[in-house]
């Protein structure tokens, strides 16, 4: 087996264990490959979920799509491996339970907050989910029409709402998540929540529906950014799709 492979293997191994953990802890000390050996990563088309109620969505780009911005070994990772494992024990959590008829957003609504099971899986799915169609490799630098009117009503500017979203983002405390939401006025807030729980669950600080997630685990940025959060967060902006997140507002507020 070379080093390319055995480098692979070790990282993955260390950061599922480290997502299996009740605790929901980080592993941050992640060998990183030197400068003389090529890694090479797979077809998002190849990774497949167990059977069971619901599927990962098929990722919408490659894997090296959103490089330099996010990089490639990075995506292969977060989703063969995170998503993956989120789906099959989501699937299991709910297996012969009356969750099994529910939509993701009814269960994760109606959610046993002392289920840890179900609220960590539940929850990454879904966050993933979301966060997956967040992103495209060609992306306008703003949003448009509605969202853009909405986003000028509520924040004042979109460079505004710009600097408070990566404000939010950069003093999120350990793993977690940066939401932006329509809450049950209509109106945009911006909101994070711990490891994999989110503005839906019935312990949200601030209940809405999410338009926009970006994930500040570790996992999402270390072999990239290692400790340097900061950029990760500057280069997410580089490759938001604010085409899909418009979609998603005009669906919110119907």
């Amino acid at each position: 087996m070379n080093k390319k492979i055995l480098f692979f293997i070790s990282v993955c191994t260390l950061v599922m264990i480290s997502c299996n953990n009740k605790k929901l802890t980080e592993v941050v000390e992640v060998p990183l490959p030197s400068a003389e050996e090529k890694i090479t990563v797979g077809n998002p088309d190849d990774v497949k979920a167990d059977k069971g109620t619901f599927e990962m969505i098929k990722l919408p780009y490659s894997y090296e799509a959103l490089a330099p911005n996010i990089d490639a070994l990075t995506m292969e990772m977060h989703y063969s491996k995170h998503y993956l494992t989120y789906t099959n024990n989501l699937n299991k959590a709910i297996a012969g339970s009356e969750s099994e008829n529910l939509t993701i957003e009814e269960i994760l609504k109606k959610l046993d907050t002392s289920n840890d099971d179900l609220r960590n899986n539940a929850g990454g799915y879904y966050n993933h989910t979301l966060f997956w169609e967040s992103m495209a490799p060609k992306s306008e630098s703003q949003p448009k029409d509605t969202l853009a009117l909405a986003i000028t009503r509520d924040f004042g500017s979109f460079e505004v709402f710009k600097s408070q979203f990566k404000d939010t983002a950069t003093k999120q405390f350990g793993s977690g998540w940066v939401w932006l939401i329509t809450d049950k006025t209509g109106k945009l807030q911006i909101t994070s929540s711990q490891n994999q729980d989110n503005p839906l669950m019935p312990n949200a600080e601030i209940k809405g529906t999410p338009i926009l997630a970006l994930d500040v685990w570790e996992h999402a940025y270390y072999l990239g950014y290692q400790y340097k959060r900061k950029k990760y967060i500057d280069a997410f902006f580089n490759v938001i799709n604010w085409k899909k997140i418009g979609e998603r507002y005009e669906e919110a507020i119907k």
